[in-house]
């Protein structure tokens, strides 16, 4: 399926199918088209919205985790979202989806988190792609997933164009250097909804023990891995990460209607 595009009061997202509001956030170098496979599985019987967010063009100023949250706020509001949803993130959306919750612990039924940074993160293979150097952008765009050939020419020849582009890469790096400072080890006891970690085997980014550490220090999480898989498992293993996010979504919303 396509994924379209739909524009109100100045945002740009997608908005497919029905049902329980699943809440999806990408990463630094995100696209919407990065939960393609989880919109089609899940718009059979949620509303699945994801917003664009501003990563490339958002004001020097605000370019960190606290604007970014800012905007997540100011996009539930536009869009008129219920009282409260489902919030998944991958890498630096993890760690928008997890300060969102910590601002707004009322909107948040639960939260899934893959390849999150907000405790460590080694940001595209610890050193950002050299401009004007195509193959070493291919290189490190490989580096995020265990198979480099899932890392298509659009994604590269995105990063690319990213990399050459001056006002681009200033943001890139405020917002890079704001989620290292932005370490929520202390906030994470805080947060006590159901919490899904999906995590990929062989992420490099955010390493296993990362995984195991936000494990640790949320009140309420549980912890699935999947092999052969490195930083967006939503892409890399489609059907596993819906298999476990499916089954998580069912015990939560039943336990929700028991509570109802």
């Amino acid at each position: 399926m396509e994924l379209r595009r739909q524009h109100q009061q100045g945002y740009e997202f997608v908005d497919e199918g029905q049902g329980p509001v699943l809440l999806l956030l990408h990463g630094l170098f995100g696209a919407l088209s990065n939960w393609h496979d989880v919109v089609r599985e899940f718009a059979t019987d949620h509303r699945v919205i994801i917003p664009l967010l501003p990563v490339y063009d958002m004001p020097l100023t605000q370019a960190g985790v606290p604007g970014l949250v800012a905007y997540v706020e100011g996009f539930v509001a536009a869009v008129g979202l219920p009282p409260s949803f489902i919030v998944l993130g991958n890498s630096l959306g993890g760690h928008i989806a997890l300060v969102y919750t910590l601002k707004n612990a009322s909107r948040v039924s639960c939260l899934v988190l893959t390849g999150s940074s907000g405790l460590f993160e080694d940001s595209m293979g610890g050193s950002f792609p050299k401009r004007g150097d195509y193959a070493y952008v291919k290189e490190r765009v490989g580096y995020t997933f265990y198979d480099p050939t899932v890392a298509t020419q659009e994604l590269v020849d995105e990063v690319f164009d990213v990399t050459n582009s001056n006002s681009k890469c200033l943001r890139i790096i405020a917002i890079a250097r704001s989620a290292q400072r932005h370490n929520l080890s202390k906030e994470l006891a805080k947060i006590t909804v159901p919490v899904l970690l999906v995590w990929g085997l062989n992420d490099t980014i955010t390493p296993p023990p990362v995984a195991h550490e936000f494990a640790r220090l949320l009140p309420h999480a549980e912890l699935r891995f999947l092999d052969h898989c490195c930083h967006a498992p939503m892409m890399e293993r489609p059907v596993g990460f819906n298999a476990y996010l499916r089954r998580f979504l069912r015990t939560t919303e039943a336990t929700s209607a028991l509570v109802a």
